[in-house]
């Protein structure tokens, strides 16, 4: 199996930050959304409870998108990444 060459930036929301050593991006080596997230998380499994389900489903009230994209109106978690790709993790916020 072929190694990737594909390095994106993960951008970790203000909420989030704490569970990823306070940083603000994370560069990973990925080719679809999954794999950077799942990279993501072996660097800091504290961000699992926040982005996986019970079920190791990502979260309803979790929104990724790749540049401006919401991966949700495509091809979700099997979005394709170039190398360069900005992949921004947005919490959805309730409000009242």
């Amino acid at each position: 199996m072929p190694t990737t060459d594909t390095t994106v930036t993960l951008r970790i929301p203000t909420p989030l930050r704490s569970a990823a050593d306070g940083q603000s991006t994370v560069e990973v080596e990925a080719d679809t959304v999954d794999t950077a997230l799942r990279a993501l998380v072996d660097r800091y499994p504290d961000l699992a409870d926040n982005l996986y389900d019970e079920d190791d489903e990502l979260r309803q009230f979790v929104n990724i998108y790749v540049g401006d994209d919401d991966v949700r109106f495509g091809e979700g978690v099997e979005t394709p990444l170039e190398a360069g790709d900005e992949v921004s993790i947005v919490p959805s916020i309730a409000g009242g």
